[in-house]
């Protein structure tokens, strides 16, 4: 079976090279993401492997499905980006890796938080240039400071571990309340409240139409002055033009995002010798305030290999016509 893994970075041939030794796939490594204009390379292949970037809307599917591809393969959890319905339509299988390292994003979740907290990436930079000064490097306990996490599935739950662990009050709001970690003290509560509550705001949703632009101007005018909003979930959770507006009013009093709206046109690029087209994160790169780090929050040595793994499981499981465990369409 043949495999066109587009969104490929150095990493992704590293590992799936690595790990494919015991299925021995036919695998093709494509740098480009796949979309409508670059569903013509999946031509003589049987199977597509994507990420989180890739566009697979109605047109993308309706050609690859004519080029013969007969599975989608994604190689993360989310998948807002597939049209499901389009995909179950033509008779394309979709498959995902569910869950690889939720302590992997929850941890990073912290690093965020930790940082813009403590400012140790400017403490870093000064210390460097000779100045051990601690003007302007104030932060503030996390002990015993109210965070509100919105998405409690395994990596909000992991994250409300960890921030129960530093003596943190934890109030939080999903459709599925978890009776573990209510037995570990956490509260549910409207979000509305969760909102109005909170010192610090963690997302960990999935994007749904629901949940798009779930942080705005109107919930963002019932936080608290100086709120700090970290986002490791998906980048359209957040409406970016009402967050900017935040940070100027500075209603928001501290931003650290791992995922963006436009990130799709950024992200996992090298575009340090190019006039970045972006308005909105040139604007967000220029608060003192705010910290973005680009889609790295579950890029450890375990997550990689668990993604790795489960991915080139899904592929063998359907081309043995076995149950797919993992499949969404």
């Amino acid at each position: 079976m043949k495999i066109a893994l587009f969104s490929s970075k150095p990493y992704d041939q590293e590992y799936f090279e690595q790990y494919n030794t015991h299925q021995n796939l036919n695998i093709t490594f494509f740098e480009t993401h796949l979309n409508r204009d670059t569903a013509g390379l999946t031509k003589g292949f049987d199977a597509v492997c994507v990420f989180v970037n890739d566009k697979i809307d109605d047109e993308t599917i309706k050609k690859i499905r004519q080029n013969g591809i007969k599975l989608i393969a994604l190689r993360c959890a989310g998948f807002n980006n597939i049209d499901l319905e389009s995909a179950k339509r033509v008779g394309v299988k979709v498959v995902r890796v569910p869950s690889y390292s939720p302590e992997a994003i929850a941890e990073h979740s912290l690093a965020l938080i930790l940082t813009l907290n403590r400012k140790t990436h400017k403490a870093y930079n000064r210390i460097r240039e000779g100045n051990f000064a601690l003007n302007k490097l104030m932060g503030f306990n996390l002990s015993k400071k109210k965070v509100g996490v919105i998405g409690t599935g395994k990596i909000g739950l992991a994250f409300c571990k960890i921030l129960l662990g530093l003596g943190c009050e934890i109030i939080a709001y999903d459709k599925y309340e978890s009776q573990e970690l209510k037995d570990l003290g956490v509260t549910y509560k409207p979000i509305d409240e969760v909102f109005k509550q909170s010192d610090i705001i963690s997302l960990h949703c999935p994007l749904t139409p629901e949940t798009k632009h779930i942080i705005n101007k109107k919930s963002i005018s019932i936080m608290k002055n100086g709120v700090m909003i970290i986002n490791t979930s998906r980048g359209a959770l957040i409406n970016t033009a009402d967050v900017i507006e935040g940070l100027t009013n500075k209603t928001i009093g501290y931003l650290g995002i791992d995922v963006y709206e436009q990130e799709e046109n950024l992200f996992y690029k090298d575009l340090s010798e190019v006039i970045i087209q972006d308005d909105f994160i040139l604007r967000l790169n220029s608060f003192p305030n705010v910290l973005i780090t680009a889609h790295q929050a579950y890029f450890t040595e375990e997550a990689m290999t668990e993604i790795t793994k489960t991915t080139l499981d899904n592929i063998a499981a359907f081309i043995k016509g076995d149950t797919l465990i993992n499949e969404l369409v």
